[in-house]
């Protein structure tokens, strides 16, 4: 019998150029000359390796040290997950973190490791507020996606067309808050102001590793890309979010009181940063996503969609828990919105020991203490996974082939088929934020036959709305 020797680590190929302005120039690639897909194809097929050497975003003035070692196939991401070999302290939007002035001067929970004593509360606490309002998921949601309706309606009638985009923030924000907290931000203290608030509060955060997307991109790069903005900018309307959640969340905060041992002052700072951050910021993405491509699939698989809804609407009494868990091509399409373009495409995380990391060419050597980064796209569409990976297949999680694909759906931060806990990094929300966007899909095609966005937007807009006939 032959043995087999011991497995060829590889070097790590790639460069991180001289200090400072190897950073610079990569910045100046990823936003300004190739943009985010090509400067990772790029690299790719320079290297012909998805595994690499590169200087992230924001680089200097922000960070000291943006080198990082990027995974970009199905097979070396999940590195990013192992928590035997990598820790997640302070790793949220990579080697930079925004200033814990932006909340209230606390770390929040998600740029804590899970060995941290405080992550494991925070985290618990969490799980328990989403516990506590899940029994209001399904009217709240319900309510909501009515006053989407009539707004998009109104908009139709005046001008022809309606844009989801702008309408979809008011769902969302209206739905966490009366949900999480049984109170109206519209009648009870933010107006219809409170998306534009978290929007506003986001802003300052997220500038230095996003582009504007109204600038010029090369002032862009003289102005969000070199200079932090601090939080006295947009602290009036953090205040604003936090006193509604002080004032109308009140039993929540009581409850990690006493329940986790926390400071109701930090428990609020990290309730807004779930609702606002995680939540709103990751929806106001994926449910203008999902609009996006079922509107490209076009009118047979609208139909197919009205027809699986009102189906299981009719079998079992409504749109409740049953029927919803019914819909497998609602589920299935979900899911592969979820796969094709994730609301959250970069996780990071530090290497704890000298580790290898494996991709499909081969193995590679990390160091303790450096930084791995994956850009999840790429993972997720990696062709020796899936089939057609760079196609919207709605139905490829259906029947007993398709739910065995589930587990490479990854926008949460984990495999789709793991748990969440206080012992990982996994959203906290995953499993309620694919029931809503279930439900979305549901409530649309319980009241639309079919519909046309203006394909040529780089927002969602509707163009027809078609009611539905039964």
């Amino acid at each position: 019998m032959a043995s087999t020797g011991p497995v060829p680590v590889r070097e790590i190929p790639g460069t991180y150029g001289p200090p400072l302005l190897g950073a610079i120039a990569d910045r100046f690639e990823y936003f300004v000359t190739q943009g985010v897909q090509n400067f990772f194809k790029k690299r790719i097929e320079k290297y012909e390796s998805t595994v690499f050497r590169v200087n992230m975003p924001p680089g200097p003035p922000f960070v000291s040290d943006p080198r990082v070692i990027m995974l970009l196939d199905a097979k070396s991401f999940p590195v990013l997950y192992d928590l035997s070999k990598v820790e997640k302290k302070n790793v949220l939007t990579g080697s930079y973190m925004p200033s814990t002035y932006f909340t209230g001067g606390y770390r929040v929970a998600v740029y804590m490791d899970p060995s941290e004593e405080k992550h494991k509360k925070l985290k618990g606490f969490c799980l328990e507020v989403l516990r506590n309002g899940r029994d209001r998921y399904f009217p709240e949601f319900s309510r909501a996606f009515d006053e989407l309706c009539a707004a998009l309606e109104k908009e139709m009638e005046s001008s022809g067309k309606a844009s989801f985009s702008d309408e979809i923030e008011q769902l969302i924000f209206n739905f966490l808050c009366r949900s999480i907290t049984r109170a109206d931000p519209i009648s009870q203290g933010l107006g219809s102001n409170g998306p534009s608030y978290v929007k506003t509060w986001l802003g300052p955060q997220l500038a230095p590793i996003l582009s504007s997307g109204f600038l010029p991109k090369i002032l862009d790069e003289l102005t969000i890309h070199s200079i932090p903005l601090p939080f006295w900018l947009v602290s009036g309307y953090y205040d604003k979010l936090f006193s509604f959640l002080w004032t109308h969340a009140a039993p929540v905060l009581e409850m990690g009181e006493k329940q986790f041992g926390l400071k109701k002052e930090e428990a609020c700072h990290d309730l807004l940063f779930n609702i606002a951050f995680n939540a709103f910021a990751g929806m106001i993405l994926m449910f203008p996503n999902i609009v996006k491509y079922v509107a490209r699939a076009g009118d047979q698989l609208h139909r197919d969609l009205a027809e699986a809804v009102r189906e299981a609407v009719r079998t079992h009494g409504g749109l409740n828990a049953r029927a919803l868990e019914s819909m497998a091509l609602v589920r299935s399409t979900v899911y592969e919105v979820l796969r094709i373009d994730p609301p959250v495409p970069l996780q990071y995380a530090r290497a704890k020991t000298d580790l290898v990391v494996e991709s499909h060419d081969g193995f590679y050597g990390v160091k303790k203490g450096e930084m791995l980064g994956g850009y999840q796209p790429f993972a997720t569409k990696d062709p020796k996974v899936f089939d057609k990976a760079e196609e919207f297949v709605p139905r490829r999680f259906m029947g007993e082939e398709g739910g065995k694909m589930v587990k490479y759906v990854l926008w949460s931060n984990g495999y789709e088929t793991n748990e969440t806990s206080t012992d990982n990094k996994q959203c906290a929300g995953k499993e309620i934020v694919v029931q809503v966007a279930q439900l979305f899909v549901a409530h649309f095609f319980l009241r639309y036959d079919s519909f046309a966005i203006d394909q040529s937007s780089s927002s969602v807009t509707f163009t027809t709305l078609k009611k539905a006939i039964f």
